[in-house]
């Protein structure tokens, strides 16, 4: 049996010790915390235009688009860095783009990633390979992102172009 802590379980290991210490990888001054989060969005965006990649690939067939901004300051202060995927269905109806967010905010101990409708998770990534760690997460972000969407037009899968083009896995269109 392996007794070795999945990626997740290994960051979550690495947020409750900054909350203990006090500091984010050894970094106890703002100043600090903030060129950390700066590695750390360098780190992450091989595995977050991975995560949104194989979403553009498979469920809208090529059509999106992302697109990276920050790091840059929110109006409290905070540092906000993000990464969208949009496509012209989601457009059409005047959706938010699947997003994943990296934030710094103010008054936070340390960083925190999230989506546009889903929840924040804690953002301990100071190499690429704890950036990848993070993959399985950065997937969860992302497809709960475009679950919630489509909730948000009241069910409507037709803004997903590969429910709206073909059969998937075998199983008729509906609707």
């Amino acid at each position: 049996m392996n007794t070795e802590p999945r990626g997740t379980l290994k960051a979550l290991e690495r947020h409750f010790a900054d909350l203990r210490d006090g500091d984010h990888f050894g970094e106890t001054t703002r100043q600090g915390k903030e060129r950390a989060f700066e590695r750390a969005i360098l780190h992450l965006e091989s595995p977050v235009r991975q995560a949104l990649g194989e979403i553009n690939a498979t469920l809208l067939l090529g059509t999106g688009r992302t697109e990276g901004t920050g790091p840059f300051r929110d109006p409290s202060g905070g540092l906000v860095s993000s990464w969208l995927l949009s496509w012209p269905e989601q457009r059409d109806v005047g959706l938010a783009p699947i997003s994943v967010i990296a934030t710094y905010g103010a008054r936070f101990h340390h960083p925190h990633i999230r989506g546009a409708t889903v929840g924040e998770w804690p953002l301990n990534v100071d190499s690429d390979a704890q950036a990848l760690e993070l993959l399985p997460i950065i997937r969860s972000i992302a497809a709960g992102d475009i679950h919630n969407l489509v909730f948000q037009t009241g069910g409507n899968w037709r803004i997903i172009p590969a429910t709206a083009r073909r059969r998937v896995a075998g199983v008729a269109e509906h609707g």
